[in-house]
């Protein structure tokens, strides 16, 4: 049997559609009941009624700015709420938002406005200055006690928004969604989160994450549930508190957040179902160490920045031990190899069928790059997986990350997740790093908390991997790096080694 599903088609979005008009289609219905609350200190909470008003007044702001439908709006921005109303605000009258990172650099900033060529930017006070025409983000809320805009509908494959990726390039790329992205979304609601319109949704990031863009606000907003984030600056170390206070009854987060949480003691958390997790591998030592500390299991899903999340375990249907998940109902999945499908068992590049409704449009201004990922009808996500007999899929890791150790192709995933079951051991990586023009070697990173003898970690690893897998160096670090996103950054440790032992 290859590797490939064949799902029900899920059904297409109205022919007149509009992205913000769907997520805040309960606003009128709910009125007073709370849509967003800011936890922490200096609570703050904001009705569907409060929401929809701030959110088609902003509308209104940037159509008094001269911004048309199908000009782009860069947004700098921040942790505020303001972020996800503007975005909303400008996607209800045709605007395209293109939110960034509040961790960019003067020239970083830069090279992206000259990429997108914004008819405005929204810049908070504490960002870089972007060249081109600049709007204080202080104005912001002057714009929600205006009239209220008309949406704009229209066909749901034009331009939504614009949201920007590095891959394992380190190069930005803008990735341009269309507004059907939303609708598809739903595949998430029963394949990963189990939502229901009474949850009340606490995510673990800034407003300006896409994680916490679409989990934390957008899904919640499109069934009637209440969101709720952290006020900026939050310390990760409150979550645990917060999460029992406030009555939280699913909860989001990047593995790095479940890990630093299981450092203290947790109070119960009598009304939480379970946890949901993305933006990277999550251990499978961390996600049984959480449910048997709390109670509580964790339900992981992967995904990219190109098509959201896809494959994911869920209440209804656990993914099997080891393994990220299914794909979602409705998700046309394959895994792909030189020549199409593979059998299931084989690895091959987990790939998307170009008609799955969440998939983008394209990168911007890039139409051979776009070209490129795809072979016939697949888009290829460039991440390794292995499909099982009944659809699970195990993920094995970035394709250009495979390491190769005697002619067979080791998984970084499979190593980092022995080390991570080491007591001792509280993150990992793994690598292969060249030592000579034609040597090459796996290379385990490790952060623990205590000294770990380098003998005795080696016999735990051969314990528990084929001789082949197991590193040949272990390197203990303070922290690992990791990108904006808590993205762990591989080809970074394996710069540093091979600058300080590689030899020409």
């Amino acid at each position: 049997m290859l590797s490939v599903t064949d799902p029900t088609p899920f059904p297409p979005p109205p022919p007149a559609f509009n992205m913000a008009t769907y997520v805040l289609q309960h606003a009128d219905r709910l009125g007073a009941k709370t849509a967003l609350r800011i936890i922490g200190e200096n609570a703050q909470d904001f009705t569907y009624t409060q929401i929809k008003s701030a959110v088609l007044g902003t509308a209104t702001g940037l159509l008094q700015q001269g911004l048309r439908p199908g000009d782009f709006l860069l947004m700098q921005l921040g942790n505020r709420p303001e972020f996800p109303i503007t975005y909303l605000g400008a996607i209800a009258v045709g605007i395209i938002p293109v939110p960034v990172s509040a961790q960019l650099t003067a020239p970083e900033i830069f090279r992206i406005s000259r990429m997108i060529r914004p008819a405005l930017t929204i810049r908070a006070a504490d960002m870089p200055a972007a060249p081109g025409r600049t709007l204080d983000a202080e104005a912001l809320r002057q714009f929600w006690h205006l009239p209220p805009a008309e949406y704009v509908m229209g066909d749901p494959n034009r331009p939504a928004y614009i949201v920007f990726t590095s891959g394992t390039s380190g190069q930005p790329r803008a990735v341009t969604h269309a507004h059907r992205a939303i609708w598809a979304r739903q595949m998430m609601w029963d394949g990963w989160y189990g939502l229901r319109a009474d949850d009340r949704l606490l995510h673990a990031g800034a407003f300006n994450w896409t994680y916490t863009l679409g989990t934390g606000l957008m899904d919640p907003w499109s069934v009637g549930a209440t969101a709720l984030i952290p006020s900026e600056g939050t310390e990760i170390e409150a979550l645990g508190d917060l999460l029992a206070t406030e009555n939280a009854t699913l909860f989001a987060a990047a593995p790095g957040v479940y890990r630093r949480l299981l450092r203290q003691p947790l109070p119960d958390f009598p009304d939480l179902r379970h946890g949901l997790s993305a933006g990277e591998k999550l251990a499978s030592v961390l996600a049984s160490e959480w449910t048997e500390k709390t109670g509580k299991p964790i339900y992981e899903a992967f995904g990219m920045s190109e098509c959201s999340t896809f494959i994911s375990g869920a209440p209804a249907r656990p993914a099997p031990k080891g393994a990220a998940g299914y794909p979602q109902n409705g998700r046309k999945v394959a895994l792909i190899g030189e020549d199409g499908p593979v059998p299931r068992g084989m690895p091959g590049t987990i790939a998307v069928h170009r008609d799955d409704p969440g998939l983008m449009l394209g990168y911007h201004n890039a139409p051979e790059e776009t070209a490129a990922r795809f072979q016939g009808d697949w888009f290829l996500t460039g991440d390794i997986g292995i499909m099982a007999d009944d659809g699970a899929i195990t993920y094995a890791g970035r394709a250009d990350e495979m390491m190769n150790a005697g002619g067979y192709r080791v998984s970084p995933v499979e190593v980092e997740d022995a080390l991570t079951a080491h007591p001792a051991i509280t993150e990992a990586a793994a690598c292969a790093v060249q030592l000579r023009a034609d040597t090459t070697l796996i290379a385990a990173f490790y952060v623990a908390s205590d000294v770990i003898e380098e003998d005795r970690l080696d016999a735990f690893m051969r314990a528990r991997l084929a001789g082949y897998k197991c590193p040949r160096i272990y390197v203990a670090k303070k922290a690992l790096p990791r990108g904006a996103n808590n993205k762990l950054l591989r080809r970074v440790l394996r710069q540093e080694w091979e600058n300080t032992h590689g030899q020409a």
